[in-house]
């Protein structure tokens, strides 16, 4: 049973490693990086959108991250990339709780067997007419 309800977001702890102001963590199989930026706490994706670096390695200056890899930079107030155009960067809201700081996650959707797939699949099939008058123009 789920605590926080179907589709409601998931309350993670942030639990920061002794000295540090940036750091990574893992939830339901998904990667995040959290940065302390001006006291507060902001939460992104861990994997750079450019190319999958890890930006919780990544130079923090002026609340803007840049990517090890290849040092694309990223607004950590917006998410936007200064670097290229159709990059940005995913960030999650942190709240706090019982006097503690979370991210608010999605929900993940439960994961589907192939036989739920492939039943989807051909209720969608069934759905479409099929008849030969339905392709003449």
């Amino acid at each position: 049973m789920d605590p926080n309800g179907p589709g409601e977001p998931v309350l993670v702890p942030l639990d920061r490693p002794p000295g540090r102001t940036q750091w990574a963590f893992s939830h339901a199989g998904r990667s995040f990086a959290v940065f302390e930026v001006s006291g507060d706490l902001v939460v992104t994706d861990a994997a750079c959108p450019h190319n999958g670096g890890p930006l919780a390695d990544g130079l923090v200056r002026d609340g803007v991250v840049t990517c090890p890899w290849h040092w694309y930079s990223y607004e950590l107030a917006t998410g936007r990339c200064r670097t290229a155009v159709g990059y940005s960067l995913r960030r999650y809201p942190v709240v706090m709780a019982g006097g503690r700081p979370h991210v608010a996650l999605p929900a993940v959707a439960p994961a589907r067997s192939w036989s739920q797939i492939l039943r989807e699949h051909a209720r969608q099939e069934g759905q479409l007419d099929h008849s030969p008058s339905a392709h003449l123009a």
